[in-house]
């Protein structure tokens, strides 16, 4: 099959790239000439594990490339992918699709023969219907079929979650439109993934209540954990054995400083917005969004009461920037919402993250010292907070982190370490939802602490 891209961002490229290791012709489109121009030099405009050599495996067997122009890539193309960014829209909340309906003025243009135009990009119920009405009215002599299939990458796992995906859904109203999309995702099919076909306003509502019903066990545990502290319970065994129900799953039960990232915060955001519109308000999401951004600045007053209820001057060493490991993105991450009110109660940050950092210069505000290691970060510093559960600070030496710092305060937002062991190492540590350690610091780790 020919599908062409239409945007070269984290959904488009992930997918267009995944689709040509399935063996089809892609052409992603993006307008940024400096975007295709590096995608041409195999530099990537994201991190994603893996996605750099699977790019270049695909240039090189001539089943991917790269352009601006939109016009050749659709001419010919089986299936054209709307796959463009819908952000919340400021004042509402609802997804802005400014990007998708220009796309589909752009595609009805270049369409030559039959196509079908496929929304990958997550959008409210209604929107195919509206790409339709774009395309009709701008080329009433069109031959297409409009169709929905919308993403379930994580951030991190993204060519995983493509390959080998829980399921696949198509929201189709033809059986045209159903068999090419079968075609193309026929190789999922014989590795027996689940493929859903449904309705247009189907497939759309699925993506927004998966994304929400998600955020909703993040927050849940979250609100577990804060009982957990009350009553000595600790949040991972709870979470454990109400995960081993296989009515609720284990997934997305670990507390944390609130969840972020370029999907649950737009698209619980979009979800409530579009429920109001119809008049079936969803109010445990509403409830959740609420809850989730206040999570984020209970966790500024967590730090600041660590410290004895001030901040200022102390220097306090930060790991992890990015919403979640293995991603440079920073979008609604908690760093945002915590530095900047750290700054402002008077600290000193030292930072840093292993992709993050170029990412986090330009959303956090000046006045961060960024470090070029974890331990260079908690060098000199009065305290330290975990903000992202990244692999390679789990395997710090201790007695190194004790000895380079100058304080002893230890808040870890993200469970990474065992409270005992951090104890025994000379911290005062908290975690989240966790009894408080018992286990005294042992002279061994008294002695090698800095005065």
């Amino acid at each position: 099959m020919r599908i062409a891209m239409i945007g070269s961002g984290y959904v488009g490229l992930v997918s267009g790239t995944c689709f040509s290791e399935l063996g089809h012709d892609v052409i992603c489109v993006d307008r940024d000439p400096e975007r295709i121009e590096k995608l041409r030099r195999n530099v990537m405009p994201i991190y994603e594990p893996g996605l750099d050599a699977l790019v270049a495996k695909n240039v090189a067997g001539g089943r991917l490339s790269f352009t601006t122009d939109l016009k050749a890539a659709v001419d010919g193309a089986d299936a054209v992918f709307i796959a463009v960014g819908t952000p919340s829209r400021r004042g509402d909340g609802r997804a802005d699709l400014t990007y998708v309906y220009a796309a589909a003025a752009e595609i009805a243009d270049a369409l030559t023969g039959y196509a079908v135009v496929v929304t990958k990009s997550t959008v409210p119920v209604g929107t195919g219907r509206e790409v339709a009405a774009i395309i009709r009215k701008t080329r009433p002599d069109a031959d297409f079929d409009v169709a929905s299939n919308p993403e379930f990458l994580r951030e991190g796992a993204a060519i995983n979650d493509f390959m080998r995906p829980d399921r696949v859904v198509i929201g189709v109203e033809s059986d045209r439109a159903r068999e090419v999309l079968s075609s193309i995702y026929r190789p999922l099919y014989l590795i027996e993934r689940p493929i859903v076909s449904t309705t247009l306003e189907t497939a759309e509502l699925i993506k927004y209540a998966s994304n929400s019903f998600l955020a909703m066990k993040i927050t849940f545990i979250n609100e577990v954990a804060n009982l957990c502290e009350k009553v000595g319970a600790d949040v991972h065994d709870v979470a454990k054995a109400i995960g081993l129900d296989g009515r609720i799953g284990p997934k997305f039960l670990h507390p944390g400083p609130g969840y972020g990232g370029s999907c649950f915060p737009k698209d619980t955001l979009a979800f409530a917005q579009t429920a109001q519109d119809y008049g079936a308000r969803q109010h445990i999401v509403e409830t959740v969004i609420d809850v989730n951004e206040r999570r984020k600045a209970e966790m500024t007053d967590r730090i600041v009461a660590a410290f004895g209820g001030s901040v200022r001057d102390r220097t306090i060493a930060v790991l992890g920037l990015t919403f979640k490991p293995n991603t440079d993105d920073m979008r609604e991450a908690p760093s945002l919402t915590i530095l900047p009110a750290l700054l402002q109660a008077g600290a000193r940050i030292q930072a840093f993250d292993p992709e993050g950092m170029e990412e986090a210069r330009k959303h956090l505000p000046p006045g961060i010292t960024y470090a070029t290691s974890a331990y260079g970060a908690l060098e000199g510093a009065d305290g330290a907070v975990v903000l992202t559960e990244w692999n390679e600070f789990r395997g710090l030496d201790l007695k190194r982190m004790r000895e380079a710092m100058q304080g002893d305060v230890f808040i870890d937002l993200r469970n990474v370490y065992k409270p005992n062991e951090m104890a025994s190492a000379g911290f005062q540590y908290q975690g989240l939802g966790r009894p408080v350690p018992t286990v005294r610091p042992s002279a061994v780790a008294q002695a090698g602490a800095r005065n």
